[in-house]
């Protein structure tokens, strides 16, 4: 079945002067146009394509492969306001119509904007919208802890980073357990760490449990264990010496080590830091 929006892969039944036409099954053919292929194109033989509707309601394919598809959220940069709404840079030549009534606030053309692309149901066309919060947690929330998740930041609060979590909820990973620098628009795995009552996801950039620890985190309890569990690091050493092991600042150091200490890695004492577990 023909999905619009979305990445298809379909027989090539015939090539023309213009272009290419596909086999689009229920939908009949549908063609690639000659401007819109790639070197792949051979006849009778499947080629990925993106479906949608050009400009006088046709289904059409390309080989171009869209920031977005329906059913995904994406930063994407506004390339022009016009009376209908903002037009946003997805990748494509036809720009994707996020309109007024889906702004969540006024977009300005050259900023970036987390954004939703769906299929209206009215005209069949793919627009956008940034009003996010109408797309997630729709479903209840069936996710466990340490469950892998794919993730998208979304905003930076007080708290933390929003993010988007598999493109369905919200999640929320906090200050003092996010130790590298993160944008909004960046996507990376992540980890639940658990699902709170009102539906939203505490997350994790680190599946809990020593050997699946990275970053800073991964580094003190490396460096432990390649010393016999102990090192002689404690609130009074320097910030060069912190530096000189560990490449980062005191105050990266800590935050990293507060995350281990809250998992019962490790044990700090006055003499230094131990590994409690192995």
């Amino acid at each position: 079945m023909v999905e619009i929006g979305k990445i298809n892969s379909l027989r090539v039944t015939r090539e023309v002067e213009f272009g290419f036409y596909l086999d689009g099954e229920e939908k009949g053919e549908i063609l690639l146009p000659r401007k819109l292929a790639s070197n792949a194109c051979r006849v009778d033989e499947p080629l990925d394509v993106f479906i949608y509707l050009d400009s006088e309601e046709r289904l059409v394919a390309t080989t171009q492969t869209p920031h977005v598809c329906v059913g995904e959220f994406a930063l994407l940069r506004v390339s022009a306001i016009e009376d209908v709404g903002a037009f946003m840079d997805w990748g494509l030549s036809k720009e994707l119509l996020v309109p007024f009534r889906e702004q969540r606030l006024k977009l300005s053309v050259g900023r970036s904007y987390i954004t939703r692309a769906y299929l209206d149901e009215r005209s069949n066309r793919i627009v956008g919208s940034t009003k996010l919060d109408r797309f997630l947690g729709l479903e209840p929330c069936g996710y466990k802890p340490d469950e892998a998740v794919d993730l998208l930041i979304a905003q930076r609060t007080d708290l933390g980073y929003k993010a988007i979590v598999n493109d369905a909820y919200w999640g929320v990973l906090y200050h003092n357990e996010v130790f590298q620098r993160l944008d909004v628009g960046q996507a990376l795995v992540g980890y639940v760490k658990k699902v709170r009552d009102d539906g939203k996801i505490d997350l994790l950039l680190e599946k809990p449990g020593y050997e699946k620890i990275g970053g800073i985190a991964g580094m003190i309890l490396d460096l432990l264990k390649e010393n016999g569990g102990f090192l002689p690091i404690t609130a009074k050493t320097s910030p060069d010496e912190i530096h000189a092991r560990f490449g980062v600042s005191k105050k990266n150091y800590k935050k990293a080590l507060g995350s281990v200490y809250k998992q019962r890695l490790v044990s700090i004492d006055s003499d230094g830091i131990r590994l409690t577990k192995s």
